[in-house]
C-alpha cells in the first residue's frame, strides 16, 4: 500500500505561471497507487515543478541540508496551499532529490574548500601540515556535512557514482522519495543501477517513488504508473504509447531517417 493514494490540484486560476502550465492546471484527482510513479512530458509541462510542490507540502529534506526558502522554489510555495494530499498512510519521511541540487551542492563545497585554502596559505609552513588540513575541514562547514550524510567525499566518485551513493544512502529505509529528473546524472547503464536498486529496496521496504523523468528506460520499471503531460491534460499511460518512448525507438530503428537533413 503506497503513503500517497492521490494528490489534487485545483487553484480555480490558469493564468500567469506557475498556474499556467499543463501539471498544474491538470494535476486533478492523480491516483498514486503504486510504489513506483512517474510524471512524464516534454520540456515546459510543469513536471518538476508539481514534485517540487509535493515535497514542499511534505517537507522532505534534500541535498544540502537546506530548507524551501531558495528561489528556485517560489512556485512550489505558491501552489501549496492549493495542493490536496490523500494518505493512504500517514508517512512524511523520506528525501527529495533535484539533479539541479546535486550540482549545486558539489560546486558549493568545491568553491568553500578552495576559499578556505586561499584564506590558510599564509599558515603554510609555519603550521604542522596535518594540523593545517584539519583546520581547514573543521572551518568547512559543507564538508563535514557531506562526510556526516554520506559517509565520504563524493569528490572522489565520478558525476553518476556520486548521485548514485547519495541515494543508495539516503534511501535505506521505508518513506516517500520524490526524484527530479534522475537520468541527468546516470548513463544509461547508470539508470539500470537505479532500476535494480529501487527493486531491491522495494523487497524489503515499504516506499514510494515519484519520478519526475524523460528517460524510456527508468519509465520501463515494472508495474510503474506512468502520467504523461501534455497541452491536452495529464493521463495515465501505457510505455509503449509515450511520446518519450515512440520516438526514442523510432530514432534507434532509423537515426538515418532523422539525421539525414543534417549531412
Amino acid at each position: 500500500m503506497p503513503y500517497i493514494a492521490s494528490i489534487h490540484l485545483d487553484t480555480g486560476k490558469t493564468n500567469p505561471f506557475p498556474y499556467s502550465i499543463p501539471a498544474i492546471k491538470f494535476a486533478k484527482n492523480i491516483h498514486l497507487g503504486a510504489p513506483v510513479n512517474f510524471f512524464i512530458g516534454d520540456n515546459g509541462t510543469g513536471k518538476s515543478t508539481l514534485l517540487e510542490t509535493i515535497a514542499f507540502r511534505l517537507q522532505l529534506p534534500h541535498m544540502d541540508g537546506s530548507g524551501y526558502a531558495k528561489r528556485s522554489f517560489a512556485a512550489a510555495h505558491t501552489l501549496t496551499p492549493y495542493l490536496e494530499v490523500d494518505y493512504a498512510m500517514k508517512r512524511t519521511v523520506g528525501f527529495f532529490f533535484r539533479a539541479e541540487d546535486f550540482g549545486d551542492y558539489l560546486n558549493s563545497v568545491d568553491r568553500r574548500d578552495a576559499h578556505l585554502h586561499t584564506q590558510m596559505d599564509e599558515l603554510e609552513g609555519n603550521v604542522p601540515e596535518h594540523i593545517l588540513q584539519e583546520m581547514k575541514d573543521n572551518a568547512n562547514y559543507q564538508l563535514y556535512h557531506m562526510r556526516k550524510n554520506y559517509g565520504q567525499e563524493l569528490q572522489s566518485f565520478s558525476h553518476g557514482e556520486a548521485y548514485l551513493h547519495i541515494i543508495q544512502e539516503k534511501i535505506k529505509s521505508r518513506g516517500i522519495y520524490l526524484l527530479d529528473e534522475p537520468e541527468a546524472a546516470l548513463s544509461p547503464a547508470k539508470q539500470l543501477s537505479l532500476i535494480y536498486f529501487m527493486q531491491e529496496h522495494l523487497k524489503s521496504n515499504q516506499s514510494q517513488f515519484i519520478i519526475a523523468t524523460h528517460s524510456p528506460i527508468l519509465m520501463a520499471f515494472p508495474q510503474a504508473n506512468l502520467y504523461e503531460i501534455n497541452e491536452e491534460g495529464m493521463k495515465a499511460t501505457a510505455l509503449e504509447a509515450t511520446e518519450h518512448y515512440t520516438i526514442t525507438k523510432s530514432f534507434l530503428n532509423n537515426p538515418d531517417l532523422y539525421l539525414r537533413h543534417l549531412s
